[in-house]
């Protein structure tokens, strides 16, 4: 609760490599409709060498300030010396950049949230908006919303608050929903809930607010507690037989459940809805949780991957922990769950601090190689660390 405490107080004080082999359908990466991804998503956000080096061995899966620090420093060192200069306004950075603030604030390490104020002041503290109402282009938005709360400089959101401005009076589409793939609900959504609670305006909240249930109501399944990535999955299976459902897909979600009810009046009219959602999801994710603590890539045919997806098992973890912190989730039940999945992450960093297992940018379950590492998955392993670190001093 202390990791969140001072976002509270600031609302308050501001105003109220591989391709995919186990899915039988091809499909566009995860930033679509573009049929081609920009190529500095391509060039700046990771790789995947063949040598990476030696697995770190000087890291502790103890859930104590001192050993959850320790591992939260070493992945955000080397993340921030191998990709500061390559810093972008992508979504792939946007993740990376929220688990840098949260890092700082875990840590106590500044060095961390000046090198974001660096970058905010690089890209004039603006979203690209070349495709509006693109929610991946909204998602920097969520970083420029929290550094906006530590100082209320009004540059920090105004270009932000701008574009969400001109999001909140258009109208829907009726052939094809604003956010259709479930990746968006992490993009833009967030954001969103971040400016009301700054500007004390409830139309960003409301917008988000109906556009969430309209995505909710076409890919969230029911009966299995998880989200399609996007319409073209309802019919797909995974080799044996079950359906697709992505990992990170399903940690985007996870991730934006936390943000979102992180910021959400306690007496907002739809915040039940949220929270049950929310807990079908956890429960329904803490019961495929694999033996090493992690989740594969497809999650209902884990069998079929032979790593497991650190980005999407970093987001389940940050959420489940958020939900154990804020009193959502019941700690007896679901702390041993993030304890497993949080010592199974540290066995995926290396010796320089990589962050290793994480899939390429993608939509679909697929292969990578143990070395993959991607700025995304970062972001989440950093987030993870600040709620797990929370959660250990409670």
């Amino acid at each position: 609760m202390k990791n969140c405490a001072w976002l509270a107080v600031l609302l308050l004080a501001s105003a109220a490599g591989f391709a995919s082999a186990q899915v039988s359908q091809t499909k566009p990466p995860e930033n679509a409709p573009a049929a081609t991804p920009l190529p500095v998503e391509r060039t700046a956000v990771g790789d995947s060498p063949d040598d990476p080096g030696p697995l770190a061995t000087d890291l502790s899966p103890a859930l104590t300030h001192a050993a959850i620090r320790k591992a939260a420093r070493k992945v955000a060192d080397w993340q921030l010396a191998t990709a500061e200069e390559k810093f972008n306004q992508q979504w792939t950075f946007a993740a990376l950049y929220d688990g840098m603030l949260a890092a700082s604030k875990a840590t106590g390490d500044p060095r961390y949230y000046d090198a974001m104020v660096r970058m905010g002041q690089r890209f004039e503290w603006k979203l690209l908006n070349s495709r509006f109402p693109h929610a991946d282009d909204m998602a920097l938005g969520q970083s420029y919303m929290d550094m906006y709360l530590q100082s209320r400089d009004p540059v920090r959101m105004a270009d932000t608050k701008a574009v969400l401005d001109q999001l909140v009076v258009s109208s829907d589409d009726p052939a094809k929903l604003l956010w259709w793939w479930c990746d968006a609900l992490f993009m833009a959504p967030p954001v969103l809930a971040r400016m009301s609670a700054a500007t004390g305006d409830r139309r960003y909240l409301d917008y988000m607010d109906h556009e969430w249930w309209q995505t909710s109501a076409s890919l969230y399944d029911p009966a299995e507690h998880l989200y399609f990535r996007d319409s073209r999955y309802f019919t797909q299976k995974q080799e044996n037989g079950q359906k697709v459902f992505w990992s990170r897909g399903n940690g985007w979600v996870m991730g934006a459940l936390a943000k979102v009810l992180e910021v959400m009046p306690a007496d907002y009219p739809s915040r039940v809805k949220y929270i049950a959602q929310y807990r079908q999801m956890a429960e329904r994710i803490a019961s495929i949780q694999g033996k090493d603590g992690l989740w594969r890539s497809g999650l209902l045919d884990p069998a079929a991957y032979d790593l497991p997806e650190i980005s999407g098992s970093a987001f389940f973890t940050y959420s489940l922990a958020w939900g154990i912190n804020h009193g959502v989730l019941d700690r007896k039940r679901f702390e041993p769950v993030v304890a497993h999945a949080w010592a199974g992450i540290l066995e995926h960093i290396y010796a320089d601090g990589r962050l290793g297992s994480i899939q390429p940018i993608d939509g679909q379950p697929g292969k990578f190689k143990p070395s993959a590492s991607y700025v995304y998955g970062v972001g989440g392993f950093l987030l993870a660390a600040s709620e797990v670190d929370a959660m250990a001093r409670r």
